[in-house]
């Protein structure tokens, strides 16, 4: 490990794999710095396994530098100027100087190489990023006040925060969440900046706004990010199912703010996630995104009662329509679009439980319609209860462990995590004497159906409630018609 030999700098240790590479670009005539985020968390007392560098040396003087020295390379982002390697563990990237032009109308820089550090560091997002150390000396490079930001606990830009969010607007959304992950402030003219500039969003692509609000929401504090996003007004245009949830409280206050019971439930996610090896690792963003999401069907179904209550009938089910509809647009991929939105439309079945009871059919229904999103609904449902009334906390606490008990129990006996019919098709059609097609089909859903709400039979006697089945279906008739 070497140290840092700059005063400014805590006594943080670092990977030898940094100095040697600085050493390197420094016997072939280049310069190379530390820079970005590695720099900052410097200052956090941590290291990252990722690396990034920047250089006045070209991709191809790089490749030259590397090449021999570091396990592995990659030119995927060659023509943004960066080399991507892996060396000792560590995944590295160097990119040359970079002096980008934007047009105010396009979504993405016409990438331009530079030749001074200082240069490269103004173009930067927020000044706790435009730090560099310089290799192999270790000179802390600070020329737009970093250290002093990240002391005070305020996110700022290089430049003026206008000309930062006109050049990226993406770095709006950015700035939300490096505050939320770093618990600190935005600078009152980033924020007022955010507000005034929020509509620019829109000439970000979907993909670049979906990968930025999933590091958002799987960072350490997404509430605080969120909340943010809405504040600004950027939420408006990103999650505008989110920013509706900002209900006008009644002004007999009739039903509880929704949007701030969202922000809870989110939190709540987030403390229910287990470690590695438990069945919902964090940060786990389906869940998280579920929990932010579980109520947008609010607004769309709020009706004020005659008996001066207010209802969100069937708000689940449009809720996840919404969810899924917002998911695609983001360009989200199918298989989280459809956890997600069935985690929000299953959200509300566990109530009623405890004043009703379940029988054991309707408990198998609920592992069945849930699937393999079962852990994900229990921490769900459990962090859905924000109630201040103690007992109904503890009422809809205790019902909730007594439903997993019974789906433990049940599942002992009946692996309901894998439940299917007593016959399968090949049985079904031997035992009817018909071929595949949609009649298999309709005695399996019915076998499925006897599953569920009598438990597991035996061979002779599910046939023998086939049979009965089979006794009053058209077919049958028709195949002795035809015999």
């Amino acid at each position: 490990m070497a140290h840092l030999s700059d005063s400014s700098f805590p006594d943080t240790p670092l990977p030898d794999v940094i100095p040697r590479l600085g050493a390197l670009f420094e016997a072939a005539g280049f310069e190379l710095s530390l820079v970005g985020g590695p720099v900052r968390d410097l200052f956090l007392g941590r290291v990252s396994p990722d690396l990034d560098f920047t250089t006045n040396a070209r991709p191809d003087d790089i490749i030259k530098v590397v090449r021999g020295w570091c396990d592995t390379y990659w030119e995927i982002g060659r023509e943004f100027g960066t080399i991507g390697m892996r060396k000792d563990g560590f995944q590295i990237e160097i990119t040359t100087y970079r002096a980008d032009a934007y047009d105010p109308d396009s979504r993405k820089p016409a990438v331009a190489f530079g030749e001074r550090l200082e240069d490269d560091l103004f173009r930067r997002d927020f000044t706790m990023n435009a730090m560099a150390l310089r290799l192999p000396q270790m000179e802390l490079v600070d020329p737009f006040g970093g250290v002093r930001d990240l002391h005070a606990g305020q996110v700022r830009t290089p430049g003026a925060p206008s000309t930062s969010f006109s050049d990226d607007p993406l770095r709006m959304m950015r700035a939300a969440r490096f505050a939320s992950q770093l618990n600190v402030a935005l600078a009152p003219e980033v924020f007022e900046a955010m507000k005034d500039m929020a509509e620019r969003i829109t000439i970000i692509s979907a993909e670049r706004v979906r990968d930025e609000l999933v590091k958002l929401i799987n960072g350490k504090a997404p509430a605080d990010g969120i909340d943010l996003l809405v504040e600004s007004g950027l939420a408006d245009y990103v999650l505008p199912e989110v920013s509706a949830l900002k209900l006008e409280i009644d002004e007999h206050h009739r039903h509880k703010d929704v949007y701030q019971h969202s922000l809870t439930v989110l939190r709540q996610a987030c403390d229910q996630e287990t470690g590695a090896d438990g069945p919902v690792p964090g940060p786990d963003f389906v869940l998280r995104f579920a929990a932010l999401m579980h109520d947008v069907g609010k607004p769309a179904t709020r009706r004020f009662e005659s008996t001066g209550s207010v209802s969100f009938l069937h708000h689940d089910v449009v809720g996840a329509k919404l969810a899924a509809k917002r998911m695609k647009a983001l360009r989200f991929d199918n298989d989280t679009i459809k956890a997600v939105a069935r985690l929000v439309e299953l959200h509300m079945r566990f109530y009623g439980y405890g004043d009703a009871g379940w029988s054991d059919s309707a408990v198998r229904r609920y592992v069945n319609d849930a699937g393999p999103l079962l852990e994900r609904l229990h921490r769900l449902t459990r962090s859905d209860v924000t109630t201040r009334n103690r007992r109904k906390a503890e009422r809809l606490a205790f019902a909730y462990d007594d439903l997993e008990q019974r789906i433990a129990k049940l599942a002992e006996q009946e692996e309901l995590a894998s439940i299917r019919p007593d016959l399968d098709g090949s049985q079904i059609m031997a035992l009817l004497g018909i071929g595949p097609g949609p009649v298999v089909g309709r005695a399996y859903r019915f076998l499925l159906e006897e599953r569920m709400e009598n438990g597991p039979a035996d061979p002779q006697e599910a046939e023998a409630k086939l049979r009965t089945w089979w006794q009053d279906q058209p077919e049958s008739s028709q195949a002795a018609a035809e015999d």
